[in-house]
């Protein structure tokens, strides 16, 4: 799925992915949607609150454990590294003025 605004790049998401995080902030995981300039920056502070509640779940990891992770192939990708780029997003838009926005597409509802 796609998120465009109308101040930065386009950031594309796969949409489970995007799914997550819409449902962090509280907004429907249509086909479509949209992000009014009121509706960015509370969204961003609220995605920001969703990566401190994932990082302070986290188990902690021991050395052990760490390592055998080092050694596969496949990155682990947390929270903070998915939602970065909408909350990048979001805060720059917010910030450009009145006429900004942000909308979404996706080929279905998901």
């Amino acid at each position: 799925m796609t998120f465009e605004s109308s101040e930065t790049s386009e950031v594309l998401m796969f949409a489970e992915t995007a799914k997550m995080l819409l449902e962090a902030i509280g907004k429907e995981t249509t086909k479509r949607g949209t992000f009014t300039q009121a509706e960015m920056q509370p969204a961003a502070d609220a995605l920001r609150q969703a990566v401190q509640r994932s990082e302070e779940a986290a188990p902690p990891v021991d050395e052990d454990e760490e390592e055998e992770l080092k050694k596969k192939k496949e990155p682990v990708i947390v929270l903070r590294q998915r939602a970065w780029p909408l909350i990048d997003m979001l805060e720059r838009t917010a910030r450009s003025g009145p006429d900004a926005h942000i909308v979404w597409s996706a080929a279905a509802d998901f």
